[in-house]
C-alpha cells in the first residue's frame, strides 16, 4: 500500500503541483496590466496616513497605483476606475496620479532583462510541464509512450526543469530586491516630509507570495526528475 501511495504521489500529484506552480508564476507575471488588475501586484502604493500620522486609523482617499513586471494600473481616487498601461517588458510606470510632493522618481521599472528572462523561464517551465507530465503518464500512451522511456529524453526534461527553475527564481529575486528598495526609498521620503507629506504608503505586493509558493511547488517535480536521473545513473 505504501508503495502504491508513493507511486501515486510521484506520478499523478507532482504534475498537478507543476501546473499549479506554472499558473501562479504566470499570473504574478501578467498582473496587473493583463489580468487581476487590482487584486495582484508586485508593488502597491495606496492612500494611507500611517507614515504622516502614525497611529491614525482614519480612512484616507487618494491615488493608488499597482505595479507589475509588464506595467501598472492606477486610479486618482478610491471611487475611480483603474486605468492600465499596455503590457511591455520595459514599461515606464504612469505616476501622474500622484501629488507633486510624492517621490515618484523612485518608482521605476526593473531592467528590461528581468521581465524578459522571466518570460523565457515561463516558456521553458511550460515545456518542462509537458515533458514531465508525458513521462509520468507514458504507461497510458501505448506505443507512443516508448519515446518517453528513453533515458536521453528524461535527462533533457530534467535539465529543462533545472534551467527554468533557477532562471525564473533568480529573475524574480532580482525584481523583488528592486521593488523592495523602491518601497524603502518611497516611504522614507514621505516620512522625511513629516505631516506635510502625501498620505501614501508603498508595499511589496501579494504577487511575490504567489511566486514563492509557485517555486516551492516547482521544486518538487524538479527533485523527482533529478531522483529519476540518479536511479538511471546507478544502473
Amino acid at each position: 500500500m505504501l508503495a502504491d501511495l508513493s507511486k501515486g504521489v510521484t506520478l499523478y500529484f507532482t504534475p498537478v503541483l507543476m501546473l499549479t506552480a506554472l499558473l501562479l508564476a504566470l499570473f504574478a507575471y501578467l498582473a496587473p496590466t493583463v489580468m487581476l488588475h487590482s487584486q495582484v501586484a508586485l508593488l502597491t502604493v495606496t492612500p494611507s496616513s500611517s507614515l504622516t500620522q502614525p497611529g491614525s486609523t482614519q480612512g484616507v482617499d487618494g491615488p493608488s497605483i499597482f505595479l507589475g513586471a509588464l506595467g501598472s494600473c492606477s486610479r486618482p481616487n478610491n471611487a475611480a476606475g483603474l486605468v492600465c498601461m499596455s503590457p511591455s517588458i520595459s514599461p515606464v510606470y504612469d505616476t501622474s496620479v500622484f501629488p507633486s510632493n510624492a517621490p515618484s522618481a523612485v518608482i521605476s521599472a526593473p531592467p528590461a532583462s528581468a521581465p524578459a528572462f522571466i518570460a523565457v523561464a515561463l516558456v521553458f517551465s511550460a515545456i518542462f510541464f509537458v515533458t514531465f507530465t508525458a513521462i509520468s503518464f507514458r504507461h497510458f500512451m501505448g506505443k507512443a509512450g516508448a519515446v518517453w522511456e528513453k533515458p536521453m529524453v528524461q535527462r533533457v526534461s530534467a535539465w529543462l526543469g533545472i534551467f527554468s527553475f533557477l532562471l525564473g527564481l533568480a529573475s524574480f529575486l532580482i525584481v523583488f530586491m528592486w521593488f523592495g528598495k523602491a518601497v524603502v526609498d518611497f516611504n522614507q521620503s514621505i516620512q522625511g516630509q513629516g505631516s506635510n507629506g502625501p498620505q501614501l504608503v508603498a508595499q511589496t505586493g501579494n504577487a511575490f507570495t504567489m511566486v514563492w509558493v509557485a517555486y516551492a511547488f516547482f521544486a518538487i517535480p524538479v527533485i523527482v526528475s533529478l531522483a529519476k536521473l540518479h536511479v538511471l545513473a546507478t544502473k
